[in-house]
């Protein structure tokens, strides 16, 4: 992967906290200046919403990192994945999920003053990089990190049971709660 010399800042689209833990340490120790960026509408029901959210501040405040919240507008992103709700997971259904994620990333890092945007999303074991990282494509400021390699989940579970994160079950949408329950039975 070749990254851009000249990156000043990094806006860090942020699915949850405990997918986050890794990412930003390994992006302080390297030396970038990130802020995060809270934006999940596809996050349901809305009291799920605000746990992640609460969890999201809590990390920002150990670590030390802005953190900014997009609005949440769920019956958006319901719009946005219309025709797609019985995809599985993994399917075509979160590739225009990260669409609208990184899309308004990348409007948010433009907004702040960021130089470029990432996500965190390429940590979790059940997410697809390359299909983040097609989506990113779209932009000329997205860095594609693949924040699964150096052991980055396993990390981010050590860093998220130091300081007692709260970790989801599901990865957030309706949809993939359905599909985590029908993994239970």
């Amino acid at each position: 992967m070749n990254i851009p010399a000249d990156i000043e800042s990094i806006l860090v689209h942020m699915c949850c906290a405990p997918c986050a833990t890794a990412p930003i340490e390994r992006l302080l120790q390297d030396g970038y200046k990130i802020g995060l960026f809270f934006s999940n509408s596809n996050i349901y029901p809305f009291e799920e919403y605000k746990k992640r959210l609460n969890a999201s501040e809590k990390l920002s405040g150990l670590m030390g990192v802005y953190l900014e919240e997009d609005e949440y507008e769920h019956e958006k992103w319901l719009e946005h994945i219309r025709g797609l709700e019985s995809e599985p997971e993994k399917g075509i259904r979160c590739s225009k999920c990260f669409a609208y994620s990184l899309k308004r990333t990348a409007q948010m890092a433009e907004k702040l003053g960021y130089s470029h945007f990432t996500t965190t999303l390429t940590l979790g074991p059940h997410k697809v990089s390359s299909m983040i990282f097609a989506e990113g494509e779209n932009y000329s400021n997205y860095i594609p990190f693949d924040f699964k390699k150096k052991d980055g989940y396993k990390r981010s579970l050590e860093m998220s049971n130091e300081m007692d994160i709260f970790r989801q079950n599901y990865c957030g949408c309706e949809f993939s709660m359905r599909d985590s329950e029908a993994r239970k039975k």
